[in-house]
């Protein structure tokens, strides 16, 4: 079965000014799409982008294109940073669960949609690949659809599919996805990896996303049994532990004896392991960020990660201060799941200091910080000096687990602190 491909020079034709453009998200992010409609860029006035996390370089954010684009981002990642903090982009707080429904119900309603598939099986059905997320709610709802065609992208199960029939540009590319690779685990990683480990139960479901503690984690876990996987995201640790036999979702009440989660980002290794794979299925982020979903399986254990914790539990992830720094995503959705879930672990990890010695857990937010997840839904708080639940303790009690697995050097001024804000007066108001 053919198909009539065009040049991404003419495909971007139909974008106009004023359009909201929607681009796919992280290693699925259409990169020759993004280039010609930049190229465009004279020739277009106040055209806004949305997108979650991408990867690679962000033209339309340059202030030079600041009369023709304006980014509004779901999640901020580090390419488009400094933009949002400076003022020259926007970033929207809101539930990666949330994000579909926004396109759904016209809150945000979109004129075009650049996506990158793999090329049409002999039905003419495309796949979205690595990352279904929210953009299978922005095809089915954006007014023209631009598809980069690529035969590196993997053909994944689930719910990524797309007929060509839904797609009215065709832009035919072929270079490899966008690799994400682990660095070297620093020890402090390698240790809260370990701490986490100890307190996952065989038979558990586990939702983690990128980076070093996830990793650190998944490294940890060689001598458990009959894990599974239900996750916004994966990366490479998983397949390891597939390959050991340690992850084959035995226990899973949904989806049983299958991987999944809403986009993947990793090495070649992961993408290879994906295609085509029976194993895994690939779901919007509405249905595998819903609480009522999650809760499901048995001893979901959500890990997740924070920018600062103070020392009642509130957990700051999405900003430094005032300036936003990456977005809500999926935490929230994951900790209430995973407790909700019969015998389930809501996780909040991070290590004790910043790369620059400041601690981060804090007798007080800093002015401006976000809280993403409440000090009413935070349970355990790991950090390699150890692991505390905060469940069902008070305002003193928290204070004092809080220090007892933060850096020694702050130790003192935490508890100080607790006391003056939160310990027995001799004068009580009414």
């Amino acid at each position: 079965m053919s198909y009539r491909m065009i040049s991404a020079e003419d495909a971007v034709m139909a974008i106009k000014s004023g359009d909201r453009v929607f681009l796919q998200t992280a290693a699925a992010t259409p990169k020759r799409l993004i280039n010609a409609m930049v190229g465009r860029a004279s020739s277009l006035r106040n055209v806004e982008i949305v997108s979650l996390h991408t990867e690679g370089d962000a033209p339309y954010v340059r202030p030079e294109y600041g009369e023709s684009f304006r980014l509004n981002a779901f999640f901020v990642g580090r390419n488009v940073r400094s933009a949002v903090q400076c003022g020259c982009a926007d970033a929207i707080p809101i539930f990666l669960s949330d994000v579909p429904s926004m396109f759904y119900n016209d809150v945000m309603p979109l004129d075009v949609a650049m996506v990158h598939v793999s090329p049409p099986d002999r039905h003419g059905f495309c796949s979205l690949g690595v990352s279904v997320d929210v953009t299978r709610a922005a095809v089915h709802t954006a007014r023209h659809v631009i598809a980069q065609v690529n035969p590196n992208m993997p053909r994944t199960h689930g719910e990524g599919l797309l007929h060509v029939s839904k797609i009215n540009s065709l832009v035919e590319v072929d270079e490899p996805l966008t690799e994400v690779l682990c660095h070297e685990l620093t020890d402090a990683e390698r240790q809260i990896g370990q701490h986490i480990a100890s307190i996952v139960e065989d038979g558990a479901t586990l939702q983690m996303g990128i980076g070093a503690i996830p990793d650190a984690t998944l490294a940890a876990l060689s001598g458990h049994r009959d894990l599974g996987i239900h996750s916004e995201m994966f990366s490479d640790g998983v397949v390891d532990l597939v390959e050991k036999g340690v992850i084959n979702g035995r226990f899973k009440k949904t989806h049983n004896e299958i991987i999944v989660a809403s986009f993947l980002m990793g090495s070649k290794k992961l993408y290879d392991f994906v295609d085509d794979n029976p194993q895994v299925e690939m779901f919007p982020s509405d249905y595998i960020n819903d609480t009522r979903e999650i809760r499901k399986n048995p001893k979901v254990t959500a890990i997740n990660s924070a920018i600062e914790i103070d020392m009642t539990g509130q957990v700051c992830a999405d900003s430094i201060g005032a300036k936003y720094f990456s977005g809500v995503g999926g935490q929230m959705d994951f900790i209430r799941g995973a407790a909700l879930s019969k015998g389930g672990k809501p996780i909040i990890a991070l290590p004790s200091v910043t790369s620059k010695g400041e601690s981060r857990i804090v007798p007080q937010l800093r002015p401006g910080a976000g809280v993403v997840t409440t000090r009413a839904h935070v349970q355990y708080v790991v950090t390699e000096y150890g692991i505390v639940n905060l469940y069902g303790r008070n305002l003193r009690q928290r204070i004092e687990a809080m220090a007892s697995i933060a850096h020694p050097d702050f130790r003192e001024e935490i508890s100080r602190c607790g006391h003056e804000l939160y310990g027995r007066k001799s004068v009580c108001l009414e």
